[in-house]
């Protein structure tokens, strides 16, 4: 029987101060606190941005996997986008969930940012747009969409304890202008505070961006809760305006907020309008109907969305000769590389997820060939930083596929330990912050077991990296210790240990038994400061075959050499970009441009898939390659979006969100990324991504808005008003297909007071056209397009002048140009 609705000011007046204050914390890692005596129920919240995991990291129910952000943004597609959002509300209803923890927001302004494939561009005006169309779509049946990480969480390097050091002129126009936008186009039910400080102050306690900004200048009336375990303070964080400390139980809430109250510190006043943010997020969420039961989804129409975003953001680079699409009526083909079989599906940290299943570039490819084509496959080269988990080669006792995790108080020294707990996992690696049993504190032991099936003959090299510690045992034998003498690492947020190896002879076919010993997070002796330290810890085991990578190379050219349809897939993968850590460099894996460019010498039209969420180093092969694709991380659909591309079931239309520079060095935050002394200075101010390169006139390997398609278009007929632009696309060739219309304006650089990039996107259009059809386009000209932060006035000014209005296919390839005069300097504040 559902509760009755409760009136949000009744409890106000009525609920005891201890009551009221119990609302501000959550209860547990997903939900928010009820209070039973008010019929105030419990919402359930949920990562991530690229899916809805449901409530367990832990052993979690199957989810859709959608795109990254980078990919999303890849399509420049609203309508794509909004039909994303309603796919995850769909989702948020099968697991149960009131709250959707994304879209991430921020700006990719480094290449080695850790989390910048779950944002969407380089660019704030297509971040802004792209992410209102995502929320409007998960908010369309009543989900609450979460916009985060407010303001400037771009790297993960000491995220806690970084200060941003932004002048107030690139905040406004670069990193609060995606959320400016977003929140305008579609009111989200909530934002999430970033656990950085920007400019001396942690954002999660920042009046001036919570309520002077957010609330006061922009009039958002929503709810505000921290990252979790990103609140670190009582009465600041209250007066601050933070409704909400996740995760529960509470660190800084109850009963020292409590004190703050009677201590005078925080006034009634203050929790009264942090419960009235809560209450209001309640009622709204719970008249939302979800599942009662956390569960499954997995419709043929989900799929067939999921497969058309897949496509849809897969970008072709280069095509000189017109190798693609391929035609399936072939005889052979070669398939190449470790992204053949080994799905790239999604990055780490909060993005990742257990997927109701997973379509390899092998299977995509073997699916779209007509019946009897020989394929070919050579692996090449390794690219994985971690070993593989064991997934289909390792089975529980009862022949299920995985192992069985047993739960004890006492570490295995104890003879004759009680076992608390067991469960079935699905693979050889578990994260346990959300794992709870009534009978177990945070220290605690468990035993990971399963049988291990050897797929081939040879040496096998082992792996295991922990948060908390572990022995790894074959055959009882001790193989890996990584209990005493701990390495720091990167995994699990960060709080995880380097991987520690071991090797083992198997037979092909043999069974081997698999134990590891594993202790909870307390008793890790790796400690890192200003990474987030969840309870329970996590831990993997890995496993692949030793190989001569330069004999695995040279059997790859060979295979290339002697094959008229080549493919090779490589990159990156969770991996090497994931929350929690940034990268080092934008070099590939390993041998893996080693073996792109040998493939390349034996075969020049090879067609080069390179996958990542945030830009490459590409410059080792792409002199080389007549042909090259770049596909993301794609989700559940990811080798059937990238074989509809290489095949012309969908003509391509992704374009670059991104710039991607020719080396590391080139880009923009090259000399101040990463935290030095507890700050980090950003130093390029508003020139970010292409509007450094441009000002720079410094070249890039393939710039912002880049991509091809099967087909031509032409521009015409450009009429400007200072509302709007209108022109008319043509489709010049001889293939249905759409063309993704580009607006740039550029200031007037002769009488502009302050000094402005060259040009900056300010509207764009993606128009569906057949062969030989033309359509007139009209993009919007809003109050942002001519417009500058101010910081004296501390308002927005359009100054008179002359500006340029471009329309192009990229951000150098312009097809029109055309100017729009102003009269009249004038300025403006608000969204």
């Amino acid at each position: 029987m559902e509760n009755p609705p409760f009136d949000v000011e009744d409890v106000i007046r009525n609920a005891s101060i201890q009551e009221k204050i119990s609302l501000l914390s959550g209860k547990d890692f997903w939900h928010t606190q009820p209070l039973e005596r008010f019929n105030v129920p419990s919402i359930r919240t949920s990562d991530g941005p690229n899916g809805i995991r449901g409530t367990k990291f832990f052993n979690s129910v199957p989810s859709a996997c959608l795109p990254c952000g980078t990919a999303l943004a890849s399509t420049w597609d609203s309508k794509l986008l909004y039909e994303a959002g309603v796919l995850l509300g769909k989702e948020c209803y099968a697991k149960g969930v009131h709250c959707w923890l994304g879209p991430t927001t921020n700006i990719q302004r480094s290449p080695l940012g850790g989390r910048g494939f779950e944002s969407f561009s380089e660019d704030p005006y297509l971040s802004g747009k792209l992410a209102g169309s995502y929320i409007n779509g998960a908010q369309s049946n009543g989900t609450i969409a979460t916009i985060k990480h407010f303001v400037a969480n771009d790297q993960e390097h000491e995220r806690m304890a970084v200060n941003a050091i932004i002048s107030q002129r690139a905040l406004r126009e670069i990193y609060l202008l995606p959320f400016q936008i977003a929140i305008a186009d579609s009111s989200p039910g909530a934002v999430m505070t970033a656990y950085n400080k920007v400019n001396g102050e942690h954002v999660a306690e920042s009046r001036h961006f919570i309520e002077d900004i957010l609330r006061g200048e922009w009039g958002w009336k929503g709810l505000v809760m921290s990252d979790w375990l990103g609140t670190y303070s009582t009465s600041k964080a209250l007066d601050a305006g933070l409704d909400l400390e996740m995760p529960g139980p509470t660190r800084w809430r109850g009963s020292i907020a409590e004190l703050a109250v009677s201590s005078r510190k925080v006034t009634n006043s203050t929790i009264d309008a942090r419960v009235r943010n809560v209450l209001n997020f309640v009622k709204h969420a719970s008249q939302v109907k979800v599942s009662p039961i956390e569960g499954k989804r997995d419709y043929a129409e989900d799929r067939a969305i999921n497969r058309n975003l897949a496509a849809n953001s897969v970008i072709v680079l280069k095509n000189e000769n017109s190798v693609l699409p391929l035609s399936k009526n072939i005889h052979e083909i070669a398939l190449i590389g470790p992204g053949i079989k080994d799905v790239a599906f999604c990055g780490g940290g909060s993005a990742r997820l257990e997927p109701y299943y997973t379509v390899s570039l092998y299977q995509g490819i073997s699916n779209a060939l007509e019946e009897g084509v020989k394929i070919q496959y050579e692996l090449g080269a390794y690219a994985h930083r971690y070993l593989p988990t064991l997934g289909p080669n390792i089975t529980a006792p009862d022949g299920q596929q995985g192992a069985i995790m047993s739960f004890y108080i006492d570490p295995p020294s104890v003879k004759g330990r009680e076992m608390i707990d067991q469960v079935h996992v699905p693979d050889t690696s578990f994260q346990l912050m959300d794992y709870r049993h009534p009978r177990l504190g945070i220290l605690y032991y468990a035993s990971l077991e399963g049988i291990f099936t050897a797929p081939s003959t040879g040496t096998f090299e082992f792996g295991i990296t922990l948060y908390g510690s572990g022995n790894l045992y074959i055959d009882d034998k001790l193989i890996i210790e990584n209990t005493e003498n701990q390495r720091f690492g990167d995994s699990f947020f960060g709080k995880g240990t380097a991987e520690e190896k071991g090797t083992v002879q198997v037979e092909e076919g043999k069974t081997y038994n698999i134990r590891l010993e594993f202790g909870s997070s307390p008793t890790s002796k790796v400690v890192r400061p200003g990474m987030v330290a969840f309870p329970g810890g996590a831990g993997s085991i890995g496993a692949i075959l030793q190989m001569n990578e330069e004999e695995g190379i040279e059997r790859a050219a060979k295979l290339a050499a002697t094959s008229k349809c080549v493919v090779l897939c490589a990159g990156l993968s969770k991996d090497w970009e994931s929350e929690g850590f940034d990268r080092k460099t934008m070099d590939l894996p390993g041998n893996v441009s080693k073996l792109i460019s040998a493939v390349l010498k034996a075969n020049p039209n090879t067609v080069i898939i390179t996958q990542s969420g945030t830009p490459i180093n590409m410059l080792p092969f792409t002199g080389a390659a007549t042909t090259q694709v770049h596909a993301w991380y794609n989700g559940n659909e990811t080798g059937n979006g990238i074989s509809d591309v290489l095949f012309g079931n969908i003509n391509p239309s992704a374009r670059l969100p991104l710039s991607f520079p020719r080396k590391l060095s080139d880009n923009p935050a090259f000399l101040n990324f990463t935290s030095e002394r507890g700050r980090v200075i950003y130093g390029e101010d508003v020139y970010v991504g292409y509007r450094y390169y441009e000002k720079l006139e410094r070249d890039v390997l393939f710039p912002f808005g880049h991509g091809l398609s099967y087909t031509t278009f032409s521009f015409s007929c450009l009429r400007i008003s200072r509302n709007s632009v209108r022109l008319t696309v043509t489709n010049t060739g001889t293939r249905d297909g759409a063309e993704v219309v580009q607006l740039y304006i550029a200031p007037d650089t002769q009488n502009c007071s302050i000094s402005r990039p060259q040009k900056e996107l300010k509207g764009f259009a993606k128009v569906f056209l057949k062969a030989a059809e033309s359509q007139e386009v009209e993009i919007a000209l809003d109050r942002f397009a001519l417009s500058f932060w101010d910081e004296i006035l501390n308002a927005w000014v359009c100054e008179e002048g002359e500006y340029g209005v471009l329309l192009g296919r990229s951000s150098v390839d312009i097809a029109l140009r055309g100017t729009l005069s102003v009269a009249q300097t004038t300025t403006w504040s608000g969204l």
